[in-house]
Formats: C-alpha cells, sequence, structure tokens
C-alpha cells in the first residue's frame, strides 16, 4: 500500500486494562442472563444508553428498549429452548471478546420461515465496551445463512464460496 497508512485500532487506544475483571464479571454474568432467558432486567449489565451493532439481517439497536424489544423478544419468540455456549472468550481492560454457539428449537418464525421445530445451532461472534460496569457498545456477527441452511433455505442460491472448498479446513501446522 503506497502513501499514508490509515489509523487503525481507534476504539482500543484508550482502553484501561485496570479494568479487565470488572469486563470479566460483566461479561460472565451477562451471559448467564441469557441462558435464564432473563429480558426485563437485563440492564442490570447494559448501559441504557448502550448500541448492539449487528451484520446485515440482525440489524442495529440504539438502547436497551429497542435490543429488549426488536431483539431479545423476536429472538426467544423464533428459538425457543435457547442456550448459549461461548466456545472462547477474550478479557483485556474495558474490552472483551467471545464467539461461540447457540442451540435452539426453531419455535417461531424466522425471516419468514414457520417454525419446523429443528433444533438448530446459531453462531455468533461478539466484542463488547465495558465502562463503569456497564456494556455501553456490543458488535456482533449472527450466522443467520447458517441457520437458514438448517432450515431448508440457501440464501446464496448455491453459490456460496463453499463450491471453492476441497474439504474441510485443515489447523494450521506441519503436514
Amino acid at each position: 500500500m503506497a502513501g499514508a497508512r490509515p489509523e487503525q485500532a481507534a476504539l482500543t487506544k484508550g482502553n484501561d486494562r485496570s479494568k479487565t475483571e470488572q469486563t470479566r464479571a460483566v461479561i460472565e454474568g451477562m451471559v448467564d442472563g441469557l441462558n435464564d432467558h432473563r429480558i426485563n432486567d437485563i440492564g442490570e449489565f447494559f448501559s441504557k444508553s448502550f448500541r448492539w451493532i449487528g451484520n446485515t439481517g440482525c440489524g442495529k439497536k440504539n438502547g436497551l428498549l429497542e435490543f429488549q424489544d426488536n431483539w431479545q423478544r423476536p429472538f426467544q419468540a423464533a428459538f425457543s429452548d435457547k442456550i448459549c455456549v461461548d466456545e472462547a472468550r477474550l478479557f483485556d481492560g474495558e474490552w472483551s471478546s467471545a464467539f461461540g454457539r447457540q442451540e435452539a428449537i426453531h419455535s417461531g418464525d424466522f425471516m419468514g420461515v414457520a417454525a419446523t421445530g429443528k433444533r438448530v445451532e446459531i453462531r455468533y461472534m461478539d466484542f463488547w465496551k465495558v465502562v463503569d460496569g456497564k456494556i455501553v457498545d456490543n458488535w456482533v456477527m449472527v450466522d443467520f445463512p447458517h441457520v437458514l441452511a438448517q432450515l431448508g433455505v440457501d440464501v446464496f442460491n448455491g453459490e456460496g464460496w463453499e463450491k471453492y472448498d476441497r474439504g474441510e479446513a485443515k489447523a494450521p501446522g506441519p503436514e
């Protein structure tokens, strides 16, 4: 790349690393709250004005009320018996991230697909910023194409780049 470089990692420049354990406690409590299917009192973990920034198909929620009404309630209506399993978590100061899966029953309408009763896996990645003991920002990637594929819908119409795959991805290392 010729010329000036773009600024990198602007959001983490002022990260207060002394807050790591406080961030850990907030995130671990919040995930437990989600697994307990808490909605009305989930504000224990989120600031009232927090931002939930999702990928296409998930949308963006500004504030706790939008998150509760426009994410949590519709999600729980579409997917019952839901459990969240973080497969990995990282904590660094005011920041945390995780990836994992939710396992649930497709028990209500989801993106135009009527309830099938199928057990599905919902893969995700999250990044959170915690300030003064509350989540103020949450960047989210939820793999809705994977969920829809489990329900018999191919959003890529056979043109997904899996067609270039030659089998399962291999872990890095010597061959």
